[in-house]
């Protein structure tokens, strides 16, 4: 089987919003993301059915965009049941611990509840929610190149171990 083309890089991730000029008014006024795309249609292009949307994009310095469609009927999207709410998240890089700590500033001041500045190690994040719910995390990487290439290293090996401690938490055999 020949191999995937390579993937270059994330263009989109895209959520559904309640609303587009509340969701406009998060990103581009108080994160500083600019809004550059607007898709309105009456019919989803991928499927062809009638469902009335705006599809939003505001673009990241790399050129990367999130994205979200507001379906005209002001419902945000339900968290999943069985998922607690810090799993599902989007993580946006920033430059420096200075700027982590410059936002963890703007954003507290505009009212929204911070959790951070958190270590993981290697990254130093903070989480808060947007206005539809959506988990965000700013990071910023501290270097430790030699703690990275070290994981890089036994990535495999420690997935492998976590599978069979899972596996044997479940009853099942390796």
């Amino acid at each position: 089987m020949p191999s995937m083309v390579p993937i270059n890089g994330l263009h989109h991730f895209a959520y559904r919003c309640r609303d587009a000029e509340e969701t406009r008014h998060f990103y581009e006024d108080l994160l500083g993301l600019p809004l550059v795309h607007i898709v309105k249609a009456d019919h989803v292009p991928s499927t062809g059915e009638y469902c009335p949307f705006v599809h939003i994009f505001f673009q990241m310095r790399d050129g990367s965009h999130i994205a979200f469609f507001d379906l005209g009927d002001n419902i945000k999207a339900e968290p999943s049941p069985n998922t607690p709410s810090w799993v599902n998240h989007l993580a946006l890089a920033v430059g420096s611990m200075e700027e982590l700590g410059e936002a963890k500033q703007r954003l507290e001041a505009a009212g929204i509840p911070i959790l951070g500045i958190t270590d993981h190690k290697f990254i130093h994040s903070i989480y808060f929610f947007d206005p539809n719910g959506i988990r965000l995390e700013l990071t910023t990487d501290i270097g430790l190149s030699d703690y990275k290439a070290e994981k890089r290293k036994s990535a495999h090996g420690e997935l492998k171990g976590w599978t069979s401690e899972k596996q044997a938490r479940l009853g099942r055999a390796a």
